[in-house]
């Protein structure tokens, strides 16, 4: 190794370290204000380093909100807000156009921002609005900008989709369109919290003061970590169960794994091999490790897969869960990676 690359690489070291204790201040942030729910924050931070969208999973009252807005105010950045009804528009999000008379008498068309405008958005509830409204995120989302009346307008940087939703067996609800999840990074499943966490939960939030979260870092700063994340090197095996993994939950591929055939009607592409190779990095970062292992690919298998594939109706019927489907994957390329 010549000595330029010995300081390269002294230099990436020392920005790993360094953004590795900044990240585990945010962490400590956030969890002044969400109590319990690590994973769930892990998660949370890996698709903002990742500058991916997160689609948060659960029943009303488990903290989802709370926890996004609190990551906003620790990460620095611009947060809207949008609350997801059955009757909201697709203009309510993104803007329009609106006529407007000058004092000459003069009329022109002006265009007044939605609150997609912002670095970080929180859409509540988004399964609560028509496909038609949902569907408005999409071009935001992968793009990072919108079209309104013919014209580009872009989004600020770094920006980033937080979106809650409520169980799809509950009243009033509408199913994501497929595109649509395949545009987050990770579906984080929030789940209720352990007895001992539930009673810190209820002495902490119902006395005179809530405790508040302070400002970690800014958007800059954010958005170096980000960079960081894709310059981290991910090795050979790790690469390698990525591919293992996501090409084994393909129904019908030639890698596709016999109980995925016969239980999945469609499964993850490409973006799903992207989010994993993403995530694995920012989780290590994270951890405070120099680089990615194969724990890491399992870790994340399922929030990086699970919105990415969908059951058959017999599968459905004789009680299969892609839950289950995707741990079983997760066994099985393990034990051939450990016999390998």
């Amino acid at each position: 190794m010549s000595e330029s690359q010995g300081e390269t690489g002294a230099a990436m070291l020392a920005e790993i370290e360094a953004t590795g204790e900044v990240l585990q201040r945010m962490r400590a942030q956030v969890a002044r204000r969400v109590i319990g729910q690590e994973t769930v924050v892990e998660l949370a931070l890996i698709t903002l380093l990742c500058g991916g969208h997160g689609l948060l999973v659960g029943v009303p009252g488990l903290a989802k909100t709370r926890l996004v807005e609190t990551i906003g105010t620790v990460s620095g950045l611009h947060t809207g807000r949008v609350q997801f009804t059955p009757d909201l528009m697709p203009a309510d999000i993104i803007g329009a156009e609106v006529l407007q008379t000058a004092q000459d008498g003069s009329r022109a068309f002006h265009f007044i921002e939605g609150p997609i405008f912002c670095q970080l958005l929180l859409a509540d509830e988004i399964n609560r609005a028509s496909p038609r409204t949902q569907s408005a995120l999409l071009q935001a989302m992968q793009e990072h900008h919108v079209t309104v009346a013919g014209a580009r307008r872009d989004l600020p940087a770094p920006f980033h989709v937080l979106a809650t939703q409520n169980p799809i067996e509950q009243e009033g609800t509408y199913p994501l369109p497929e595109a649509q999840l395949d545009r987050f990074l990770l579906q984080i499943d929030v789940d209720y919290p352990s007895r001992e966490d539930e009673r810190e939960i209820v002495l902490a939030t119902t006395g005179v003061e809530d405790a508040a979260a302070e400002q970690v870092l800014d958007a800059a700063q954010l958005m170096a970590a980000q960079r960081l994340v894709r310059r981290i090197p991910v090795g050979e095996a790790v690469v390698e169960a990525i591919l293992d993994l996501v090409r084994a939950a393909r129904p019908g591929s030639a890698d596709a794994d016999e109980e995925v055939t016969a239980s999945v009607v469609w499964g993850p592409g490409p973006r799903a091999a992207q989010a994993l190779m993403l995530a694995v990095r920012a989780r290590a970062l994270i951890q405070g490790r120099l680089a990615p292992a194969l724990t890491d690919v399992f870790a994340l298998a399922r929030p990086a897969l699970i919105h990415r594939m969908a059951l058959g109706f017999a599968a459905r019927a004789e009680g299969r869960t892609l839950e289950g489907i995707i741990d079983g994957l997760v066994e099985r390329v393990a034990a051939r990676k450990a016999a390998a």
